[in-house]
């Protein structure tokens, strides 16, 4: 046997390790996955999943909160003006500290 067919088929070897262990951790992750499922529903055939469950439930609060994002746009406009009237507010304040600072000093 020359090195070229050892290497070819050390490397099919290799090739079909990784396929089984692929295979194997694939149906592991599928059996805990159905562990996760929850109970079936007769009416339906089908699972009552608990991750369905909790799509829904994200899917709810999406809903219920889709009516905020204009009402935060508009909050964010509001606050945006307080904020630069803040600032006028200290950059007058710090004037008059430096008047007084200056005053108290002659």
């Amino acid at each position: 046997m020359n090195t070229m067919t050892l290497l070819a088929l050390i490397t099919l070897i290799g090739v079909a390790a990784l396929f089984i262990a692929l295979a194997v951790f694939l149906v592991l992750i599928a059996q805990q996955l159905e562990s996760i499922g929850g109970a079936e529903i007769k009416l339906y055939g089908t699972r009552a999943s608990f991750l369905s469950k909790i799509r829904v439930g994200v899917r709810a609060i999406e809903v219920e909160t889709a009516a905020l994002a204009p009402l935060v746009t508009k909050l964010n406009g509001g606050l945006s003006a307080i904020r630069d009237g803040l600032v006028a507010i200290d950059r007058n304040l710090a004037g008059v500290i430096t008047a007084v600072s200056a005053q108290g000093e002659k």
